[in-house]
């Protein structure tokens, strides 16, 4: 079976970006920014992204495009014992991962309808705060759950060209655009000033004395956002020719993530700020009942809030397909089957397990928990690792295509890979383990025994 490729770079890099900017990027990085001291976590974010993700992207890339597999297959060709099973990592994060996140995409697909038809007129924050709980959990969250979960089948199973490049040339532009728009409108409330105080002033205090849960949550954050330690860049890497500069790629990509995220708190904190309302409250949920509370009291609010959670649902669906895409090409590459079979089984599988999620948040917390503080993270210490010290002299040969000849650069990036990478990866993934660890004996524990 023919392999697909990219028709253009643009293509290719609006994909990638497209599968980091996401649900990370705008729904998951407002709150986490706001859990986690604000400024103090977006000065950690951003040098990890920096000095960790970046690099980080590189490790997938080579691997990707030096074999054209998938992750399991691309694994397997590249090492050899134990190593081979490492690309079963990647597939089982994607299906955890795109099972709930398909259900937070389907909340705002779901919160831009009823925008369109009643609203967000909110008597305040407990009125907002029981709609979402009339969306988040129930038929609601199951029908918008199997709607999202269809337009991605639907643009995966039209493929590389026709779907997936195709869709994200139309969305990614889209999402900047109207995140852009949206920030310049948040900077001409009264509360501007005092949001952006917040989110850009850093406190090193808060950042000395909390790095135990900053740390973590910036590996996360940036892991997810960037779509590491799942096998998208490798998937995605795996479809490019030899002519391609992965670096250049890798920085348009990382930048332009970095960029949408830290515009998203231009956007969301001036509102928050405006209502009176706290930043980080709330947890999952929290973006939500705020927004909404938000839109209800500011000028144009609906119109606003149709606007962002339609924009949000863009951006989760640009993700989604990068990570069914993982799944797919699993299936394609190994066992041949087509693509439309294919995404179809696959689709419905995911779709499956997120059932649970649609039941009760407390799967969102066992889901995300996992994925995010343990599976992603240890993707990427285990491919850091394998680049590093298994196969270093083939990653630094194929990064060279298309750049030359890199000189004492390729060493230093397989330095940078084997000893900060892993050190800073290594602690975060501990430190992961320790707080999912004590979600499964205290919040978990708790609601199974109200059962």
């Amino acid at each position: 079976m023919a392999r697909e490729t990219w028709a253009t770079r643009t293509g290719f890099i609006l994909a990638a970006v497209g599968s980091a900017v996401g649900l990370g990027n705008i729904w998951r990085f407002p709150f986490i920014t706001g859990q986690e001291g604000g400024g103090a976590f977006l000065l950690v974010y951003l040098l990890f992204v920096a000095l960790i993700g970046f690099p980080a992207i590189l490790v997938e890339f080579v691997i990707g495009r030096y074999t054209h597999l998938n992750p399991v297959g691309a694994i397997r060709e590249l090492g050899s014992g134990v190593w081979n099973h490492l690309g079963w990592l990647f597939v089982v994060t994607g299906f955890v991962i795109l099972s709930y996140y398909s259900v937070v995409a389907g909340w705002f697909l779901r919160y831009t309808l009823i925008g369109v038809t009643d609203g967000y007129a909110l008597s305040g924050a407990d009125e907002a705060g029981a709609l979402f709980g009339s969306v988040a959990t129930g038929l609601d969250s199951l029908l918008f759950h199997a709607v999202f979960m269809a337009l991605v089948i639907g643009i995966i199973a039209a493929g590389v060209r026709g779907g997936i490049e195709l869709g994200v040339k139309v969305m990614v532009p889209a999402i900047v655009v109207l995140l852009g728009a949206m920030a310049v409108y948040g900077f001409t409330l009264d509360a501007s000033t005092a949001a952006y105080g917040y989110y850009l002033s850093p406190d090193f205090g808060t950042i000395a004395t909390d790095w135990q849960s900053i740390l973590p949550a910036a590996a996360g954050q940036a892991f997810f956002t960037l779509s590491l330690g799942m096998g998208v860049m490798i998937t995605y890497a795996s479809y490019l020719g030899e002519d391609r500069n992965l670096a250049a790629d890798a920085g348009v990509i990382a930048g332009l993530d970095t960029l949408v995220a830290v515009l998203v708190g231009f956007v969301v904190f001036p509102f928050l700020f405006a209502a009176g309302i706290e930043p980080g409250a709330g947890g999952p949920g929290g973006i939500f009942v705020s927004l909404t509370t938000a839109f209800g009291d500011i000028p144009a609010g609906r119109v606003l809030g149709v606007v962002f959670f339609g924009m949000v649902g863009i951006a989760a669906l640009s993700s989604a397909i990068s990570i069914l895409e993982v799944l797919v090409s699993y299936l394609i590459d190994e066992v041949g089957v087509d693509r439309l079979p294919a995404s179809v089984a696959l689709g419905v599988a995911v779709f499956l397990l997120g059932v649970p999620v649609t039941v009760d948040l407390i799967f969102l917390d066992l889901f995300d928990k996992l994925a995010d503080g343990i599976l992603l993270v240890l993707g990427s210490l285990l491919l850091a690792l394998f680049v590093g010290w298994v196969v270093p002299d083939a990653a630094r040969a194929e990064l060279g295509k298309g750049i030359g000849d890199l000189g004492s650069l390729g060493t230093a990036w397989i330095w940078i890979v084997r000893v900060p990478i892993v050190v800073v990866v290594l602690v975060s993934l501990y430190l992961g383990i320790v707080d999912y660890a004590d979600f499964l004996t205290g919040d978990l524990a708790e609601w199974l025994a109200a059962r």
